[in-house]
C-alpha cells in the first residue's frame, strides 16, 4: 500500500472521532489493552509523561517535549488531534514518524486492526507506543485524547501526571458540570506517582486532592508554587517576554516563548513545576527549560496557538474552540489595536453554540464557513445561529474561500482572526 492508500484504509475502517464525533468514543479499554498485549506492552520499556486537561495540554506537552529534548534525552511525543498530516500525532525528537512506518505498522499488523476493530484513536495510540519502543526513546510525553480515565493512553504508568486545566467541553461524554468532569480527568492519577495540577479552581480542587490521597500520590497547584508574568505580548513581535518566579524562594527567571497567547502564562507555570518536580529523575537545567520553552516550534512543530500568519493586515490564528479558550483568545483581541475587525469562523456540528456564540463581538465582520471534515457545522445554519447574538455577515463554502475574502475587504490597519475549531485553523498554517 501507498501511504495515501494507507491512511485511506484506517480512515475508512476505523471510527475516528476528530471526523465522526461521539460515536467514535469507547468507554472501555479492552481494544487498548488487547492491542498493548499484543505488542508486548511497548510502553513499559521508556518512562512517561502524561498530559491530560481540557485547554492547554497540547502546548504543555510540547513545552515538556522541547525541554527534555534540549536536556539531551531522546523524547517521544504523541499528540492529537493532528493539523496537517497524521503523522504530527507521532515525533521523536521532534521528528514526525516516516511515511514508510506508517505503512510498514499497517501491513504488518493489518490483521490484528481487522481482527480487534478498534477506534482510529485506540489503533494510533497502539502504533505510537510501539514506535517509540522501536525508537528506543529515554521518554515519552503523552497527552490525553479525551477524558482522562477511559482514554487509550491510559495504560500506562508515568512519573508524573499533569492536568492542565477543567473547561467547558466534551459534556456530552464527560459530564454536565466542572467536577463531573475533573472525575473522568482524575482518572489518570496513579497509585503513588505525583501529580500536578495546572490551575487552582474552586470546583475541582478538592475532587483532583481526594484522587490524589486515594492513591497515596504527591499533588501540587502549579499557580501556588510558579507566578509567570507576561513582559511583553505584542502580537507583532515573535518573542514574548516572560519572568517566571518560584514562590516559596522568590527565584526569578527570564525567558522568551514563541507562543503569544496571553493564556500561556498559565501553561508556562505548569511547565516549571514540572521540572521541579522531576529533579530526581531527569537532569534538566534552567537554561534547558528556558532554550526548551524558546525553541518550541522549531523542536516540536507546534503550531496554530495565537500565530500570526501576517502583519499587513495582521491575521492570527488561534486553535482555542471551547468557552475558556475562546475567552482568553478573544479577550486578548479586544486590546489589539486595529481599524476594523475580521472573524473567519467556523465550528464542529457538535459544538454548544450557545456557550461560545456570546463571546464573539458583534462590532466585527463575519465570514462563516466549514472546514474540510464531516464533522463541520454548515456554515448558513453557523450564520443563522450567529445572528441570535448580533453576529452577523456572510458565508463561505471552505475555510480557503472564507480567508481570501477577508483579505481582500481589510485594509492594512486591519485585524482578522481565524478560528473556532482546530480543523479550520488546520486549513490556514
Amino acid at each position: 500500500m501507498t501511504y495515501q492508500q494507507t491512511l485511506n484504509f484506517l480512515f475508512s475502517q476505523l471510527p475516528a472521532y476528530h471526523r465522526i464525533g461521539k460515536a467514535a468514543y469507547k468507554n472501555t479499554l479492552n481494544n487498548t489493552i488487547l492491542l498493548d498485549n499484543y505488542f508486548s506492552n511497548p510502553h513499559l520499556k521508556y518512562k512517561t509523561i502524561h498530559v491530560a486537561g481540557t485547554n492547554g495540554k497540547g502546548s504543555v506537552s510540547h513545552m515538556i517535549a522541547s525541554v527534555l529534548q534540549e536536556a539531551g534525552y531522546k523524547t517521544g511525543l504523541y499528540t492529537s488531534p493532528h493539523l496537517k498530516d497524521f503523522r504530527e500525532r507521532i515525533k521523536v525528537n521532534g521528528e514526525m514518524i516516516s511515511e514508510d512506518d506508517v505503512v510498514s505498522f499497517v501491513e504488518k499488523h493489518k490483521y490484528i486492526i481487522e481482527s480487534v476493530n478498534p477506534s482510529f484513536f485506540e489503533m494510533t495510540v497502539a502504533m505510537a507506543f510501539n514506535y517509540f519502543s522501536e525508537c528506543n526513546v529515554d521518554v515519552a510525553v503523552i497527552e490525553v485524547g479525551l477524558g482522562g480515565r477511559l482514554d487509550s493512553t491510559n495504560i500506562i504508568n508515568p512519573v508524573l501526571s499533569v492536568i492542565t486545566n477543567i473547561g467547558h467541553d466534551h459534556m456530552d461524554l464527560l459530564g454536565d458540570t466542572f467536577e463531573k468532569i475533573a472525575v473522568e480527568k482524575a482518572g489518570i492519577i496513579k497509585k503513588n506517582v505525583p501529580v500536578l495540577i495546572s490551575e487552582t479552581q474552586s470546583e475541582t480542587k478538592n475532587v483532583f486532592i481526594g484522587k490524589a490521597r486515594e492513591c497515596d500520590s504527591l499533588i501540587n497547584f502549579a499557580d501556588k508554587n510558579y507566578r509567570c508574568i507576561l513582559e511583553k505580548n505584542d502580537v507583532q513581535n515573535k518573542d514574548t517576554a516572560y519572568q517566571i518566579i518560584e514562590l516559596s524562594t522568590n527565584r526569578m527567571i527570564r525567558g522568551k516563548s514563541f507562543l503569544g497567547g496571553d493564556y500561556q502564562s498559565k501553561n508556562l507555570q505548569a511547565v516549571y513545576n514540572t521540572f521541579g518536580m522531576l529533579k530526581d529523575i531527569f537532569e534538566v537545567s534552567d537554561e534547558n527549560i528556558t532554550e526548551g520553552i524558546r525553541k518550541v516550534v522549531i523542536n516540536t512543530g507546534l503550531y496554530g496557538r495565537w500565530q500570526v500568519l501576517s502583519e499587513a493586515p495582521l491575521t492570527i490564528c488561534d486553535t482555542g474552540h471551547n468557552k475558556e479558550g475562546l475567552a482568553y483568545v478573544l479577550d486578548q483581541i479586544k486590546r489589539i489595536r486595529r481599524s476594523a475587525l475580521h472573524i473567519v469562523l467556523g465550528f464542529v456540528n457538535d459544538k454548544d453554540l450557545k456557550s461560545v456564540l456570546p463571546l464573539f463581538p458583534a462590532a466585527a465582520f463575519y465570514y462563516f464557513t466549514k472546514a474540510s471534515v464531516p464533522r463541520a457545522l454548515n456554515e448558513v445554519i453557523l450564520k443563522s445561529e450567529a445572528e441570535k447574538y448580533g453576529l452577523t455577515g456572510h458565508c463561505f463554502p471552505d475555510v480557503v474561500t472564507a480567508l481570501e475574502s477577508a483579505r481582500k475587504n481589510a485594509d492594512k490597519s486591519d485585524l482578522i482572526f481565524i478560528g473556532g475549531s482546530t480543523f479550520v485553523v488546520a486549513e490556514v498554517v
